[in-house]
């Protein structure tokens, strides 16, 4: 930042004021030199200099030391009520091997989001994989626990990682229980799509090869998107969530992590909710499920009104009930699991049931670096990875 210089006045220095205001835009991404901000900086300066000021000089919007990236506004800057958003902003140069900070923006509010670009070289259109963190966690937090950066490495895909705005919710929980976050095109499904689309843009990524995962709350919302965005998820991954329309509000929320409700909530007609969305396509996502039978902060009743929910989708699609098999074993940290594969009539996997014997509310093999991991269980970020690329791609017969 080129400092403005000091002009005295009685009650306040203007080019001070000034120059803490600049630097604010500025931090934000903002440029203050041209288009739509051009006019609030001479604004402020007007009004400054209406006070017995003189106006300040011209100023430059970005130090000359950062590193000089290109912004661009993702639809709207103004939300329905009218709220300015600040554009986003790419924090760190898109080289291969980069985690990259974003946001988003449209009429359901911003979000931030970090996009893992792998460095191995791909001769395609890469897949996406989406990973919704849990209560409490961050981007970071969400990626150092999982390992799915290293994953990516390996096989050759994006890897987006929303995070959840604490204004939005207080533990930083996915608000997967709100009737209009369970909603086409509203809420937070809808800024989970628009990233998506965001990186596939920027990446020329396969937007027919995206797949979203996540846990506990971002696993619940997870299969929010799987039911909301049929046609753009070809898989999704589930560990320790919730099934679809299980909850409208907190109250109906912790019931439902509890196990304690008779059924599935009807969306239609809850306040502030739209009509329960329905399929543009006739086509189940495919899904793999992990949940631990020890997991007193979602009980594992839920993985299995997941499955069901999964399986009455593909009865009615197809008609024939799926084939299932059940495979037990031991991962090499000692937990024990079972393994439930339910395949259609060519034998393809449709959907995948992990039960982890004496685990709770943790990602199975995930890494000490991150919160709330079993470094005992099988590698459920590789597990779905495998899952996810043996799928047909969204959109195909």
């Amino acid at each position: 930042m080129k400092y403005l210089s000091s002009l005295h006045v009685p009650s306040f220095n203007a080019a001070n004021i000034t120059e803490t205001i600049e630097r604010a835009l500025a931090s934000a991404g903002l440029d203050t030199t041209s288009g739509p901000m051009r006019g609030v900086t001479d604004t402020i300066r007007r009004t400054l200099s209406s006070g017995g000021t003189a106006a300040p000089v011209p100023f430059s919007a970005v130090d000359d030391s950062v590193i000089d990236v290109a912004a661009r506004v993702v639809g709207n800057l103004h939300d329905r009520v009218g709220e300015f958003r600040p554009q986003p902003v790419v924090t760190e140069p898109e080289t291969p091997g980069a985690f990259v900070s974003r946001e988003f923006t449209n009429h359901a509010g911003t979000r931030a989001y970090k996009v893992y670009v792998p460095a191995k070289p791909s001769d395609s259109p890469m897949p996406i994989v989406v990973m919704l963190h849990g209560c409490t966690q961050s981007a970071d937090d969400f990626a150092a626990g999982t390992g799915m950066n290293r994953l990516a490495e390996e096989h050759g895909f994006l890897v987006v990682y929303p995070e959840q705005a604490a204004n939005a919710n207080a533990s930083k929980c996915w608000n997967w229980f709100k009737a209009q976050d369970q909603v086409r095109d509203l809420g937070e499904p809808s800024l989970i799509a628009g990233m998506v689309h965001d990186v596939a843009a920027r990446h020329g990524a396969d937007l027919h090869r995206t797949f979203v995962a996540g846990l506990s709350a971002g696993a619940a919302m997870a299969v929010v998107l799987g039911e909301t965005y049929p046609e753009l998820f070809a898989g999704v991954g589930a560990h320790s969530g919730l099934p679809y329309g299980s909850a409208h509000d907190i109250p109906s929320a912790m019931a439902a992590m509890k196990g304690g409700r008779s059924g599935m909530v009807n969306l239609q007609g809850l306040p502030g909710s739209a009509p329960a969305p329905r399929r543009k396509a006739t086509r189940a996502v495919p899904i793999i499920v992990f949940h631990g039978d020890r997991d007193h902060t979602v009980q594992q009743t839920n993985a299995a009104q997941i499955i069901q929910q999964a399986n009455d989708a593909h009865a009615a699609e197809a008609g024939p009930a799926l084939q299932t098999r059940t495979y037990c074993g031991t991962a090499p940290g000692g937990r024990s699991y079972s393994r439930t594969v339910h395949a259609d009539a060519n034998g393809q996997p449709r959907i995948e049931a992990w039960t982890l014997h004496g685990a709770g509310h943790a990602w199975s093999g995930g890494s000490a670096s991150g919160s709330y991991t079993d470094g005992k269980g099988p590698d459920a970020s590789a597990e779905m990875v495998r899952f996810f690329l043996a799928q047909p791609r969204a959109g195909s017969a």
